[in-house]
């Protein structure tokens, strides 16, 4: 396996964690804050390993999953923003 494969599947693997993180921290009572950090953490590290992965396969689906990812973090800041008073 070459170290760019390892790489992008590195990419791959940090939507996976952040699959993992929503359904286990779901609920009521969820710390927001904290979702909203892990996933754009996740989603800033995955994009940077799909881009020096340097394989058009992995730069497409790792920038699109994890960029998907980023969407939902921005959402849920927006939406912790707008139920405050």
């Amino acid at each position: 396996m070459d170290k760019k494969d390892v790489v992008g599947t590195m990419s791959m693997v940090t939507v996976l964690i952040s699959i993992i993180f929503f359904l286990i921290f779901r609920g009521p009572d969820a710390n927001i804050p904290l979702g909203i950090t892990v996933f754009t953490i996740l989603s800033v590290l995955g994009i940077i390993l799909a881009i020096a992965s340097k394989k058009l396969w992995y730069i497409l689906t790792g920038i699109m999953a994890n960029g998907a990812v980023l969407v939902f973090a921005l959402f849920l800041l927006l939406a912790m923003g707008i139920s405050e008073p």
